[in-house]
């Protein structure tokens, strides 16, 4: 069997060598997502309610979307009822909706959620912006590969997403992914 020097004292067998660097990737984007910080707390009160997507990085699940908008509902459970919707194709396309369910992770004072579409699946859900009048809600993944900016209005002052924009580059974000979300 042939094996690689691993450090002075250990030798790793070649089969391994994939394994290894599969542990050692995941053990470094584990390392990278816990550097991502929520807002401190969040009012889902003042939360819920209507929320226009202005801009995200495009995932799979949402291709060909736009007028993208997501309502948030806090329920009498305690759970928080999500329901997406987008024009499909075009901004005069056919609706498409989703409704699911967000739960709150326990201790992180409403930052942290986990949005659930289709059971047993969840799905981190993490508010890392947000303006103190709730105009505006930044939302990723502790990933990083999921971003959404959002707006209780169709359209943002350009200042204020210039302001977002620089704060997501400082936090490691690839600015070059974002795209923008068409609005009526």
């Amino acid at each position: 069997m042939k094996y690689i020097l691993f450090n002075q004292n250990q030798l790793l067998p070649v089969w391994a060598i994939p394994f290894f660097i599969l542990a050692l990737t995941m053990t470094t984007m584990n390392s990278q997502a816990q550097t991502l910080e929520t807002v401190r707390s969040v009012d889902l009160k003042k939360y819920s309610g209507k929320w226009y997507e202005i801009a995200s990085y495009p995932q799979y699940f949402q291709k060909g979307c736009h007028c993208t908008t997501a309502e948030y509902t806090l329920t009498d459970k305690g759970y928080v009822i999500v329901e997406n919707r987008c024009n499909k194709d075009s901004i005069h396309g056919k609706e498409s909706y989703i409704k699911g369910k967000a739960f709150v992770e326990e201790g992180s004072s409403n930052a942290k959620l986990k949005v659930q579409f289709f059971w047993p699946f969840k799905a981190k859900y993490w508010i890392i912006d947000l303006a103190s009048d709730y105009s505006y809600a930044v939302v990723s993944h502790p990933n990083k590969k999921y971003l959404w900016i959002l707006s209780r209005t169709p359209r943002m002052n350009s200042s204020i997403y210039q302001q977002i924009l620089s704060r997501l580059e400082m936090n490691g974000f690839d600015l070059s992914r974002i795209k923008i979300t068409t609005q009526l």
